[in-house]
């Protein structure tokens, strides 16, 4: 078994088709999702990201149609159904159905879930490669939900991996409207300069995510000073090692930046390690 969807009351093997060219979230992007992860029988902050998707579904004008406790009973019952030796990105969606009474507006009332788990395997502490995005900038809230981790922000954040592969990076740090660091393309940013770690401050344009939040706890408990405030591209240039967070890599540090080559550094390393041993606090199996 490689995925398996839970939708309409009932688990489906596969990738089973549920939308149609004229259900709302199909052509107008009315989606939202999470994901989170679980690896050896663990699922770290699966109750934080079941909270988040409900959030960002109403964000979108959306009616959840499950709690955050029945969806986290869902990832556990998913978690189990595959096993303690499976890598799993377990990822519970909203979507609409339906427009509303406007043109292109939502009928909240015709909102679905569903939840989605599939083997991914774990890149936690694998060093990658980041370049600078010129091609994209992380859009404001007025433009755009950046308070929900909705789809429809997704191809832009594809047209900047683009431009990064192409570059022949891995992926890429993007600005936000003012020209400061907001996060990569797919994940959040930290640099350590003297001991002391600093990562944007979340200022709207960008997810504070929940992997860069219970790093940033992590840290401080550990006796680490952990500074959010407004990175700069200079900071970019003058750090003495980056890492990232996120869901798919959870932390991962970066080997190169541009043309500067960055060997992997202690404080990225000593937060990869206290990660890793927080997520297997959080037993599924």
């Amino acid at each position: 078994m490689d995925t398996l969807t839970y939708w309409n009351g009932t688990w489906h093997e596969g990738n089973p088709a549920i939308l149609g060219p004229r259900d709302h979230a199909f052509w107008l992007g009315s989606m939202v999702f999470d994901g989170g992860r679980a690896f050896e029988g663990c699922g770290p902050d699966l109750d934080l990201h079941a909270e988040r998707v409900v959030r960002s579904a109403r964000a979108l004008g959306l009616k959840p149609t499950k709690t955050a406790k029945e969806i986290l009973e869902l990832m556990h019952e998913a978690v189990r159904r595959f096993g303690p030796k499976a890598e799993l990105y377990v990822r519970p969606m909203f979507w609409a159905m339906k427009g509303g009474q406007g043109p292109i507006s939502v009928d909240g009332d015709s909102t679905q879930f569903l939840l989605c788990v599939y083997h991914a395997p774990m890149r936690a502490g694998t060093p990658l490669t980041l370049g600078l995005c010129r091609s994209i900038r992380r859009p404001t809230p007025e433009s755009a939900p950046t308070d929900a981790k909705a789809s429809c922000l997704y191809p832009n954040s594809s047209r900047g991996v683009a431009e990064m592969l192409e570059r022949g990076f891995q992926n890429g740090i993007v600005l936000d409207a003012l020209g400061n660091v907001a996060e990569t393309c797919s994940s959040n940013i930290f640099l350590a300069k003297g001991g002391i770690v600093s990562t944007p401050v979340p200022n709207g344009s960008f997810l504070a995510g929940i992997t860069r939040n219970r790093t940033v706890k992590l840290l401080r408990n550990a006796g680490i000073t952990v500074d959010e405030r407004t990175v700069t591209t200079a900071d970019l240039d003058d750090c003495d090692e980056m890492f990232t967070t996120g869901n798919a890599g959870k932390v991962q540090p970066v080997s190169r930046y541009e043309s500067r080559d960055l060997q992997p550094g202690p404080i990225g390393r000593q937060a990869h390690e206290l990660y890793m041993a927080f997520a297997r606090t959080q037993r599924v199996i």
